[in-house]
């Protein structure tokens, strides 16, 4: 594990380099970043924000998104793809929310020791790890590690994550290898190679900033 933990140093630190210190765009409150993610889920950034702006723009508020008719929220939301599906998922999670809360409101979840607030999340229908470390993680500030394809490819392929691990068992395993002030960085730099350069198809491994030190490079290429 010490020999993990010093590898995922490295790879942090090289991709801080190569890519600098990221940003993500302004944070949204945690009931838009939920709705947001699940609008996210198999699609692109792009079809999510456009779906995201839609919805933001047809409905005046999350009680009124929870109280419409199924019908019109999946015709806002339709460019996000599987909108029949992500319609009423949202709709039952604002519905569970307020029967829990009496509000539609998830700031009390910064104040809730982190797995319980991790634990709330994942109580929700079509709210997985990765939803709900997004939520705590960019939404809150809380120390959650999302981990998404590209994740789940990258940190594979360098040698992080051992064989036939699942994608949910991976969300704690890379929380115990990156130290956590390095969570949001390390995220975003790791997306960013996956989609630009560690490609699911022809990975462009000359270009790589981590090569050296990545496992896939030294047995495949």
């Amino acid at each position: 594990m010490i020999e993990l933990r010093q590898l995922a140093s490295q790879v942090h630190e090289r991709l801080l380099d190569f890519y600098g210190q990221p940003t993500w765009r302004n944070p949204l409150p945690p009931l838009d970043e939920l709705v947001s993610t699940i609008l996210s889920q198999n699609t692109n950034d792009t079809n999510r924000d456009r779906a995201f702006g839609a919805l933001k723009a047809h409905f005046s508020s999350w009680e009124a998104v929870r109280d419409a008719p199924a019908a019109d929220l999946i015709a806002a939301i339709r460019v996000a793809g599987l909108a029949n599906q992500k319609g009423p998922r949202i709709q039952n999670v604002l519905a569970e929310i307020t029967r829990e809360r009496n509000s539609l409101e998830l700031g009390f979840l910064a104040e809730l020791p982190l797995e319980k607030a991790r634990t709330w999340l994942l109580g929700f229908k079509g709210v997985g790890p990765k939803t709900a470390a997004i939520v705590l993680l960019f939404s809150l500030g809380r120390p959650a590690f999302p981990v998404d394809t590209h994740i789940f490819r990258v940190t594979g392929r360098v040698g992080l994550l051992p064989e036939k691990m699942t994608v949910e068992a991976a969300h704690p395993f890379l929380e115990g290898l990156f130290p956590p002030e390095t969570y949001y960085g390390a995220h975003l730099n790791i997306i960013r190679l996956g989609r630009e350069i560690c490609k699911a198809r022809r990975p462009a491994c000359q270009l790589c900033p981590v090569l050296g030190i990545c496992k896939y490079f030294d047995k495949n290429i």
